[in-house]
């Protein structure tokens, strides 16, 4: 298989290109190895982040009894102990979103630099693009069972509030070394969120148009609803969606495709819902909604609740009453 499968001529430059993106097989080429490699070292650690969120139980049962028993010290002492690493994990996590963050910049900026079109990057680097995709998948599957996953900010507000009581009353906290107050204050910035992964994406790639002046902002933007189509166009087409030898590419490519609409939505000044954006909406929403409900419903949820634009006045009833 070539590097970019052209399997459909594009006859309607309103629906974007159409392309078959290799998400399971691309191999990088000579010019690609530095970044993908700068980007590998990061995603290899992916699996297992995901893993030890989706193992998270939490400590409430050892922080109710230790309310509910102010004077019992055994009991404030085996609370404490239980949040202590569990803290660990969740600084873990945030210090994961953070290389995450460094990872997607050294993306956009090979998939956007001058002189190729978003089209031409994505042709030549595919084994980049499918990074990009990989990085997107993981946030919204990371930002899936953050939210279902009430324990973390409990446990983390607990932790905040006893080491305030501790050094207050000069007690040496065990755990504070691990996580000082500074570092507690940005981690209680990112766990307040309710996507946060998301919001470190979205807030990067903002960072990377605002500081990168001199590129123009469709470079960033083009790819972003280049890669829409091609995951839309992908699902939607019996004939290519057959070529997948896995059956999880489906849910990657979806979990793409939304992960892309709402950085697109962040970072282009009018969003994605605009009759003016690049990306068929109407078209997305659809392979979203022939899906099986159970499976696509947290991604339906990622469009209703972490765009920016959906509730503006320039996005059409239509597209509004696909989403309720």
């Amino acid at each position: 298989m070539g590097n970019l499968l052209k399997v459909l001529t594009c006859t309607d430059l309103e629906q974007g290109p159409n392309f078959f993106l290799d998400f399971e097989n691309a191999q990088p080429t000579e010019s690609e190895k530095e970044v993908y490699n700068q980007v590998n070292v990061v995603l290899k650690d992916a699996e297992g982040i995901l893993e030890d969120l989706q193992s998270y139980r939490g400590a409430g049962h050892e922080i109710r009894e230790a309310i509910q028993h102010p004077a019992d010290d055994k009991l404030q002492e085996k609370a404490w102990g239980a949040v202590v690493p569990l803290v660990g994990k969740l600084k873990k996590f945030y210090e994961f979103s953070q290389r995450l963050e460094a990872a997607l910049r050294g993306l956009l900026g090979a998939l956007t630099s001058t002189p190729y079109s978003p089209t031409q990057h994505l042709e030549r680097e595919q084994a980049l693009a499918k990074q990009f995709a990989e990085i997107l998948h993981f946030t919204l599957r990371f930002d899936e069972l953050k939210m279902t996953n009430p324990a973390i900010q409990n446990d983390f507000s607990y932790y905040r509030r006893t080491l305030s009581r501790m050094r207050i009353n000069n007690v040496p906290a065990e755990g504070e070394n691990e996580v000082n107050n500074e570092l507690a204050n940005r981690m209680s910035l990112f766990y307040a969120e309710a996507t946060p992964m998301l919001k470190t994406l979205s807030d990067a790639t903002t960072k990377f148009v605002s500081e990168n002046k001199n590129l123009p902002i469709e470079n960033t933007t083009d790819c972003l609803s280049t890669m829409a189509s091609v995951c839309r166009v992908m699902l939607e087409t019996p004939e290519y969606r057959s070529r997948f030898t896995n059956e999880e590419t489906v849910s990657f490519c979806l979990r793409v495709m939304v992960g892309v609409i709402i950085l697109y939505d962040h970072v282009h000044p009018v969003g994605a819902f605009a009759k003016t954006s690049k990306i068929d909406m109407k078209g997305c929403i659809k392979v979203l909604k022939d899906q099986p409900p159970n499976s696509v419903e947290g991604l339906l949820n990622a469009l209703r609740y972490t765009t920016k634009h959906l509730n503006d006045e320039t996005t059409s009833k239509q597209i509004k009453s696909m989403l309720q």
